[in-house]
């Protein structure tokens, strides 16, 4: 699990900047203790990690569960009873697990994770413009486009204009300096760089920024990374517990259980994209996944954490800092929990315009102008659902956005199946003004979704002409097919259409609807 070090530390270190302010935003964003984001963060590196399948994928609270976190902690009597929910939902996936349903993720067509993907990147872009710029009203993990605030992702770009702060801009710009820097070849070359990220020295970069500008015209508190300061003899303290006596409410297992339902599909959506992004094209084990975050879930409500998922913000973040194998995530929940109980004062000097400037790269990547043009090279068929996938998941979130592409990819399927339900459709000119032959070749597998293009293909038939339905290669023909053909062979009779069925060789009378129809020879 070591032997790429040497990668994986760089890596993890970079995760682990992108995480920190990521955990405490999703936790205000969801009404819940700033602990509950970073417990939910440690326990995706250091528990989740060791048990996952995926390679690169790294785990912690997940912005897609905000709402539904928040609306439990408000409907439920006290937090300590929504941590059971949380419990519960965790065993819950580990049934899933067990139960096999970790395929489902294999059934989201790559038009629609392309479009998560790049969905995702330009939401991040848009939601760390503020914070590059210093106005940071909205908490880091806010990634939906209504805000907790009562602004969406637009307005909060018209209100940021009133309240810019120089040295914020100054931090971000610097970093974004440095990022672009160290992405240069003849910078790459350098053997110090391969151990330094850019991502670390722009955050000293703006760390040393912020101490020397400190005072009055400087950043205050609410522009920098806020942890918890604690002493080690308050740590028990601070840790809660589930509320085991309302293990008979019912609106706790619904909320477990649709924790456990809307985790389960943003982990594997997330797998699907990570293993699409990995350049070393790993797969990993979906049912072994559902498991690890099923036993991270139950973890996490037991000490009082959020609900965990794989999470693509950060698993894009260790893939683009060259991460390779689990290391890079299980040493990410290493950093948080030790700069957590050893030096969160450190990291409170953090400005968020310094990660601004990670993000803001990190976003830019997953929606690279190349992935729009090389989809839109590949056909409608492509292009369609992957732009309403991006376009609905940057104004609505991620699921009802997954949901929305995945729709427009069924009805793209339809439509093709409309047009084009059998391999081969042409028609032979009769002599002498009769009305000539129609030829139809059927696939290997002709299913309902056939239905409407053959009963199309079939009106255009004209009265006394002579149909040929090859079905010599069909080795499944659903009983919708059936009925078409069957309705087709009654108006043949009305009309004085002769038609010829070539069945397969080894077809047995139940494949043959009836005696009017000619078996090959």
């Amino acid at each position: 699990m070591f032997k790429h070090i040497q990668q994986d530390l760089p890596a993890s270190i970079v995760v682990f900047l992108v995480a920190l302010p990521l955990c405490l935003g999703i936790a205000m964003a969801s009404g819940a203790p700033p602990l509950a984001g970073l417990i939910a963060g440690i326990l995706g590196g250091i528990l989740v990690g060791p048990i996952s399948g995926s390679y690169v994928g790294v785990s912690g609270p997940a912005a897609g569960l905000a709402v539904i976190v928040f609306n439990g902690i408000q409907s439920l009597p006290s937090y300590e009873t929504f941590l059971l929910a949380v419990v519960i939902g965790g065993f819950v996936q580990i049934l899933l697990g067990v139960l096999r349903a970790g395929i489902i993720g294999l059934y989201f067509p790559s038009s629609v994770i392309q479009g998560m993907l790049s969905a995702i990147g330009i939401i991040i872009f848009l939601k760390q413009i503020p914070h590059a710029l210093g106005y940071d009203s909205d908490p880091e993990g806010d990634l939906e486009f209504v805000q907790s605030d009562g602004m969406n992702t637009f307005s909060e770009l018209i209100a940021m204009l009133s309240d810019i702060q120089p040295i914020a801009v100054l931090i971000s710009s610097l970093g974004l300096v440095v990022l672009i820097l160290w992405e240069r070849p003849f910078m790459k070359r350098l053997a110090l760089i391969k151990f330094l990220p850019g991502s670390l020295v722009a955050v000293l970069l703006g760390v040393g920024i912020h101490v020397l500008t400190r005072g009055e015209n400087g950043l205050s508190s609410d522009h920098l990374v806020q942890l918890p300061v604690l002493n080690f003899s308050e740590l028990g303290d601070l840790l809660t517990v589930p509320d085991f006596s309302a293990i008979g409410n019912k609106s706790v297992w619904i909320l477990g259980v649709t924790i456990a339902i809307v985790a389960s599909l943003e982990t594997l959506l997330c797998v699907e994209a990570t293993d699409k992004l990995d350049p070393h094209k790993h797969m990993t084990p979906t049912n072994r996944e559902l498991v690890a975050q099923g036993v991270g879930n139950a973890v996490s409500g037991l000490i009082g954490g959020l609900p965990i998922t794989q999470v693509i913000v950060r698993s894009s973040a260790n893939i683009q800092s060259g991460g390779r194998t689990k290391a890079s995530a299980i040493l990410h929940g290493v950093w948080l929990l030790g700069f957590f109980l050893l030096a969160p004062n450190v990291l409170n000097l953090i400005p968020l315009s310094s990660l601004a400037a990670i993000l803001l790269v990190v976003g830019y990547k997953l929606a690279k102008p190349q992935t729009f043009v090389k989809l839109f090279k590949d056909g409608g068929r492509q292009f369609v659902p992957f732009v309403v996938t991006v376009l609905a998941i940057v104004f609505t979130d991620l699921l009802i956005g997954i949901g929305i592409g995945l729709a427009v990819s069924i009805v793209s399927i339809l439509l093709d199946h409309y047009q084009r339900p059998f391999v081969d459709f042409h028609q032979e000119d009769g002599v002498d003004g009769q009305p000539g032959t129609w030829k139809l070749q059927l696939s290997e597998d002709v299913t309902f979704l056939h239905k409407a293009g053959l009963r199309q293909a079939l009106s255009r038939v004209k009265p006394g002409g002579h149909v040929v339905l090859d079905a010599s290669r069909t080795l499944r023909m659903d009983v919708d097919v059936r009925d078409v053909i069957e309705d087709f062979k009654n108006r043949a009779i009305e009309e004085d259409i002769s038609l010829d069925l070539l069945s397969p060789e080894d077809a047995n009378e139940t494949w043959i609807l009836s005696s009017f129809y000619k078996k090959s020879s």
